[in-house]
C-alpha cells in the first residue's frame, strides 16, 4: 500500500487564464490554461490528470484510438473525460458533428473553416460530465474550468485553430476522426454526493464522483487509484492531503478527511 502526491505542472497557454483557484497560488500573474499532475522522477502513469482554464477556444482537434496510436509509434491512443466546475454565461463545449462528414468533406472544412460552425457547440454548465472517447472530433470552448482525466499518451491532432499560427495535423486528424452526432447522454451531478460517472464497459478506466465525511475511509483495492480531491483537506496513510492536488494511490491507502470532502476516483 503507498499513496504518491502526484508533481504538479503549471502550463502557459495563449488560451488561458490568470485567475486562477486559490489553491493553485503558484500560477499568479502567468496565463496558465492547464495544470497536469504526472509521475516523480520523469515517470508517467497510465493516466493523466488535469485542469483545465480557458478564456478563448481551444482548438478543434481529435486524438486515435489504442490501435491507430500504436500503428503510429505511439504507446496507444487517447480517450478522455471532463466534469465541469465553472462556466461563465453561455460557454459551450464542442462534440461531435450536427451531421455524419465524410473524410473528404471533413479536411474540407478544416481548411476553410466551415468546421466551425459544422462541429456541434453544446451549453455547459457547472456539474455537466462528458466522456470524448479517441475518435471524437472536440473542442472546449472559452469561460470553462474543468478537470479531465485522459490516457496519459501526448498525442493531439489539430483540425482546425482559428487562424492562429500553429501546425495542423489533417492527414493524422482525418484518418482517425469519427465526424458524427455525439451520442452520450448528458450527466449532471452537480446536486449529488455520489456518481459512477465511467465505467470499464464504455472506457479504457474509470470514473467516480464520491463525497467522503468527516473521519477515517479505506480508499482503493487491487491495482492503481487515482485520487483527485475538488474540496477538503485530511491526510492519507499519514501524509496531508488538500483540495487541487492529485494521488496516485497503490493496493489502498487509509483516508482521514476533517471535513466532507467532495473526490473523483479513477482506477484502470
Amino acid at each position: 500500500m503507498t499513496a504518491t502526491r502526484l508533481a504538479t505542472k503549471y502550463v502557459e497557454k495563449p488560451w488561458g487564464r490568470t485567475d486562477l483557484p486559490g489553491f493553485f497560488p503558484d500560477g499568479a500573474g502567468r496565463r496558465i490554461g492547464e495544470v497536469w499532475f504526472d509521475g516523480p522522477d520523469g515517470q508517467h502513469p497510465p493516466l493523466l490528470v488535469k485542469y483545465i482554464f480557458t478564456s478563448e477556444r481551444l482548438s478543434i482537434q481529435v486524438h486515435p484510438n489504442d490501435v491507430q496510436g500504436r500503428a503510429r509509434g505511439l504507446p496507444g491512443g487517447k480517450s478522455e473525460c471532463w466534469l465541469i466546475l465553472d462556466a461563465e454565461p453561455g460557454a459551450t463545449l464542442g462534440m461531435g458533428t450536427h451531421q455524419p462528414l465524410d473524410a473528404e468533406a471533413l479536411r474540407a472544412a478544416s481548411l476553410d473553416g466551415r468546421i466551425e460552425q459544422l462541429i456541434d457547440w453544446k451549453p455547459v454548465r457547472a456539474g455537466d460530465f462528458f466522456f470524448i472517447p479517441a475518435g471524437t472530433v472536440h473542442a472546449i470552448g472559452a469561460g470553462v474550468t474543468l478537470v479531465e482525466v485522459q490516457q496519459n499518451v501526448d498525442v493531439t491532432y489539430r483540425l482546425y485553430d482559428y487562424g492562429r499560427p500553429r501546425e495542423l495535423h489533417l492527414d493524422d486528424g482525418v484518418a482517425v476522426s469519427r465526424a458524427e452526432p455525439y451520442a452520450r447522454t448528458a450527466t449532471n451531478v452537480a446536486e449529488r454526493d455520489a456518481a459512477a460517472l465511467l465505467g470499464r464497459d464504455e472506457a479504457p478506466f474509470a470514473l467516480q464522483l464520491a463525497t467522503f465525511a468527516a473521519g477515517d475511509h479505506a480508499l482503493g483495492a487491487a491495482g492503481q487509484c487515482w485520487f483527485i480531491p475538488l474540496t477538503g483537506h485530511g491526510t492519507l496513510d499519514g501524509q496531508a492531503w488538500d483540495a487541487g492536488q492529485c494521488w496516485l494511490i497503490e493496493d489502498g491507502a487509509m483516508l482521514s478527511a476533517t471535513a466532507e470532502s467532495r473526490t473523483l476516483l479513477a482506477a484502470l
